[in-house]
């Protein structure tokens, strides 16, 4: 009886820990492109980890990191070859674009914190 709860329990962390990385999806915040977008990392996640902007438009972010986790030190950009030191407690700025519709994806450097940026 006690292997069963040990298994369940195991199962369950599992379960919680894929929609935790990779199947929860937070609020998506609509910028316009002449305001600068604050991106927090902090607890494992960039608030707000969906940002979508207008194409055609130069972009600007500035990120602040608050996590001491060494996992944050750095955001990617997928497509854009863009690589950001993250220092913490400092905001760091970054402008992009114009960039063309689609869906640019940002992360730390294991995937663990990820975000999107949606050009419509």
């Amino acid at each position: 009886m006690m292997d069963l709860i040990v298994n369940l329990l195991a199962l369950a962390l599992m379960a919680f820990i894929v929609w935790w990385f990779w199947l929860s999806r937070a609020e998506v915040k609509q910028a316009s492109a002449s305001a600068v977008i604050e991106v927090i990392v902090e607890n494992g996640v960039y608030t707000p980890a969906h940002i979508e902007v207008p194409q055609g438009e130069v972009i600007r972010l500035s990120f602040e990191r608050r996590d001491p986790s060494p996992c944050a030190e750095k955001v990617l950009f997928d497509g854009l070859d863009i690589a950001l030191d993250l220092p913490l407690g400092e905001k760091q700025a970054l402008q992009v674009g114009p960039l063309t519709p689609g869906e640019y994806g940002f992360s730390c450097q294991m995937q663990m914190y990820r975000g999107s940026l949606v050009v419509c």
